[in-house]
């Protein structure tokens, strides 16, 4: 037991507490900072592919279907905005892990 009384038990216990919050905030936060990392680099990748991908479908159909056609300039743009709008529900239902730490034991 620790007695307050004397200072080299309280100095310790000072030491022990301040080790024990380095030991779960300094792991944790190295963990999240790898977690956020690879999630951005991934997150970045996929949004400049899908970028380019729904460029060249943009051009494919101004350059195929909407060819000649000046009325209906708009109508790729409608096109690829109703697919970007797909995607991005899409990606949004296939979401399973919202949180670092959904609960549980490590």
């Amino acid at each position: 037991m620790l007695s307050l009384n004397s200072g080299s038990s309280f100095t310790e216990l000072i030491d022990l507490v301040r080790a024990y919050a380095k030991q779960e905030t300094i792991g944790e936060l190295r963990g999240t900072g790898r977690w956020l990392a690879w999630g951005a680099v991934g997150g970045l990748s996929i949004l400049l592919g899908l970028l380019f991908v729904l460029v060249g479908v943009l051009r494919l159909l101004q350059s195929t279907v909407f060819e000649g056609s000046s009325g209906m300039s708009w109508a790729p743009y409608f096109i690829v905005l109703a697919l970007t709008a797909a995607l991005v529900v899409f990606s949004q239902s296939r979401i399973r892990k919202p949180f670092l730490h959904s609960g549980g034991n490590k």
